[in-house]
C-alpha cells in the first residue's frame, strides 16, 4: 500500500478535532468535508478505506468522495451531500454496480489487507473463489466467534461443513472489484438525488453475487436495482436462493461485534444448507 499517493491533511477552519469519530469540518479557503478520525486502530485501517474509494473511482461504477486528506489516524473525506432520492435511483444504483463488477482479476482477494466493519479482513489472494471465500471469510469468523463463546461446537461442525460443500452450492463465478461491505447504508444517496458508495475498506476482488446478497441483508435497495443490473451484466436467475449462504460471512461479523442477537440468523443459514449428521 502506497500511503504517499494520497493528499497530506489540509489546514483546516478552526481547531482539529481530536476525538475519534465522524466531525463534519471545513477546508481552509474551501468547502465543507467529513474527517474521520481513529486513534483505536492501526494506519492501515484509514489506508484502506482511502485505498478502497480510489479503486471503486479508478472502476468507474458509481462516485465515490474524493479523498482529500489522509495520515495515520485521520481520513478527509468529500462531503457528498444527502438529499431524497432521484425517481431512478435503484437504476443508476444498479448499472453503476454492473460497471463495478465488470472490472475482474485473476484471483480472488487484494494484495492488502482490509476491514469489514470494525474487523480485520484477510485479503491474502487466492485463484479458487471457493476456497478463499472459506478460508478468508467463513472460517476466520467462525473461529473467532468459537474461542469467544459465540457459537457452540456442533455449530462450528456445520459451518466446515458448508465450507467443504461451496464447489456444490456456488457455482463458478470471477473475481469482480466489490464494495465487500454493502449493505443499504453504504449505498449513499448524494446531494443530486444520485447514488454513490461510502465506507469502502472491504474493497476486494470476489463474487458478484456475494456483493449484491448483502443488498437485501439490513434493508431493500428499491425496485428496479437488480432488474437494471441484470441488463447490463448476466445475473444466474436462482442467484437469490445463495443469497443467505453469502450473507453468512456477515451474520458471523455481526455476531462477533454485536453479540447473541444473530445466532438465530447464523443457524437458520446452517439448518436450510447443511444436513444434520
Amino acid at each position: 500500500m502506497n500511503e504517499s499517493r494520497f493528499p497530506v491533511l489540509p489546514a483546516l477552519d478552526g481547531p482539529v478535532p481530536t476525538t475519534d469519530g465522524l466531525h463534519r469540518v471545513h477546508v481552509q479557503h474551501g468547502s465543507g468535508a467529513w474527517l474521520k478520525r481513529r486513534t483505536d486502530r492501526p494506519a492501515a485501517f484509514l489506508l484502506a478505506e482511502a485505498d478502497g474509494l480510489e479503486r471503486l473511482r479508478v472502476g468507474g461504477g458509481l462516485r465515490t468522495p474524493c479523498v482529500l486528506g489522509l495520515d495515520a489516524h485521520s481520513l478527509l473525506l468529500e462531503d457528498l451531500g444527502h438529499a431524497r432520492r432521484c425517481t431512478d435511483f435503484a437504476e443508476l444504483a444498479g448499472r453503476g454496480l454492473a460497471r463495478q463488477h465488470r472490472q475482474r482479476h485473476e484471483c480472488f482477494g487484494l494484495e492488502r489487507s482490509g476491514w469489514c466493519g470494525e474487523s480485520f479482513q484477510d485479503n491474502t489472494p487466492d485463484s479458487d473463489g471457493h476456497r478463499f471465500f472459506a478460508q478468508r471469510r467463513l472460517l476466520p469468523q467462525a473461529r473467532r466467534a468459537l474461542e469467544g463463546g459465540r457459537i457452540e461446537p456442533a455449530d462450528m461442525d456445520g459451518i466446515e461443513r458448508l465450507c467443504a460443500r461451496l464447489h456444490d452450492l456456488v457455482p463458478a463465478q470471477p473475481a469482480v472489484l466489490l464494495h465487500g461491505d454493502l449493505w443499504t447504508g453504504n449505498l449513499h444517496c448524494a446531494g443530486d438525488g444520485r447514488p454513490a458508495l461510502i465506507d469502502a475498506a472491504a474493497v476486494h476482488y470476489g463474487w458478484a453475487e456475494a456483493d449484491l446478497s448483502m443488498l437485501v441483508l439490513f434493508g431493500d435497495p428499491g425496485p428496479g436495482l437488480f432488474e437494471a443490473y441484470a441488463e447490463n451484466v448476466p445475473l444466474d436467475r436462482n442467484w437469490r436462493e445463495r443469497v443467505p449462504l453469502y450473507n453468512l460471512y456477515h451474520l458471523l461479523n455481526h455476531l462477533n461485534l454485536y453479540g447473541s442477537a444473530y445466532l438465530g440468523a447464523v443457524r437458520s443459514v446452517l439448518r436450510r444448507f447443511v444436513a444434520r449428521s
